[in-house]
């Protein structure tokens, strides 16, 4: 039997999504300026190096290594998959690391210069959405403590300090906006600073009157007869090497999957520092089933292991995930966890078959209990 899917492409909400990030029509390349690259004595683009392979890029890269990093929106010593690796690299004597932080972090702590930066309630930004068509203006609704300065005050003075001297490093935030804006994409006709500054956030121009977006209700999929054609035959699924389809020698020596989705409290790392989210990213959930076989029960200490390290988590045996899976919320801070290792020091930087992306998902592990 030939497999059916079905997409209610005429209703709100349905068919497929992943993000809508990337539909707005921004004018992005405007301040990316990759053509600025060009102008550097290397005569070429910069090598780009992708963040879920940080540990590999501080400990494996030598043709040049790099030799220094700016760490700002992340927190890579706790969220970066294979964590032993990538704090190997953070600690090495030869690496100048400089992180623009707002909380002590277990990144900051490895850093040679912690710069304080402004929240999002203290600087003026752009906001679009991963899953809605408004665009919206924030403003200020408090001064900065002390020195802090924005990420883009930051990087201005840093390029006027190193003597660039292309006009776009002299644009203020509401230039930068107005760029941004200006993209010609009828997404965005009518949507100025202005107009956002007046209204505080505008739905994009995506469908008249503020009826329902529904862009493939008539086909329009870009194909000949404008319909969605999905060529199994083509694909060649192969399952992750660490999965239960998977690598079965692996399997056998670490039979659990591990998963560690977003904690509902605490989207980031950056919510670390509060006690309540420790407490919530410091649990293991398992099965009755694997915790009877291994003589587990609700709130003994475990250690979760895989070649790659290990973590010390609470065990919590309340039925929220089936036998064969094992799920920690992430993701704890280092420094508040038994051996200072969360739920990444056991992840994969293995990137995926398409896009390059992470692997966290694909983990095997095996889980223990810790004596009395």
């Amino acid at each position: 039997m030939l497999p059916v899917i079905t997409g209610s492409w005429k209703q709100i909400g349905g068919g497929l999504q992943l993000s809508l990030s990337g539909g707005y029509g921004l004018n992005a390349a405007s301040l990316e300026r990759t053509d600025l690259m060009l102008k550097s004595p290397l005569g070429r683009r910069a090598r780009s190096i992708n963040m879920v392979e940080l540990g590999k890029a501080l400990t494996g890269v030598s043709d040049p290594p790099v030799k220094a990093l700016v760490v700002y929106n992340s927190n890579p010593a706790a969220v970066a998959p294979n964590q032993n690796s990538v704090i190997r690299g953070l600690e090495r004597d030869d690496l100048f690391t400089v992180v623009l932080e707002q909380f002590p972090t277990d990144t900051a702590d490895r850093a040679d210069i912690v710069l304080p930066v402004t929240t999002f309630l203290e600087n003026t930004d752009l906001f679009f959405a991963y899953g809605h068509y408004y665009i919206q203006l924030g403003r200020p609704a408090l001064d900065p403590p002390g020195e802090c300065k924005s990420n883009v005050e930051i990087f201005r003075q840093l390029a006027l300090r190193m003597g660039f001297d292309d006009p776009c490093f002299r644009d203020s935030e509401d230039d930068m906006i107005r760029t941004l804006l200006g993209s010609g994409h009828p997404f965005l006709q009518g949507i100025t600073l202005e107009r956002l500054e007046r209204e505080h956030f505008v739905r994009l121009n995506v469908a008249p009157d503020a009826q329902p977006y529904l862009p493939f209700a008539e086909g329009n999929f870009g194909t000949p007869n404008g319909k969605c054609h999905l060529d199994f035959d083509a694909l060649e699924y192969v399952p992750p090497v660490e999965s239960r389809h998977g690598d079965l020698a692996l399997r056998a020596k670490f039979p659990l999957e591990l998963i560690s989705p977003k904690n509902d409290d605490s989207m980031n790392s950056t919510f670390g520092h509060r006690d309540i989210v420790d407490l919530q990213t410091a649990i293991l959930h398992l099965s009755s089933e694997d915790a009877a076989a291994r003589g587990i029960r609700s709130d003994d200490l475990v250690r979760v292991f895989n070649d790659r390290g290990s973590c010390t988590l609470t065990a919590s045996v309340d039925g929220r995930v089936r036998s064969g899976v094992v799920c920690a919320p992430a993701v704890r801070w280092g420094k508040r966890s038994p051996g200072h290792r969360s739920v990444n020091a056991v992840t994969s930087e293995r990137l995926t078959d398409y896009g390059g992306g992470a692997t966290f998902f694909s983990c095997l592990v095996e889980v223990e209990r810790i004596g009395d």
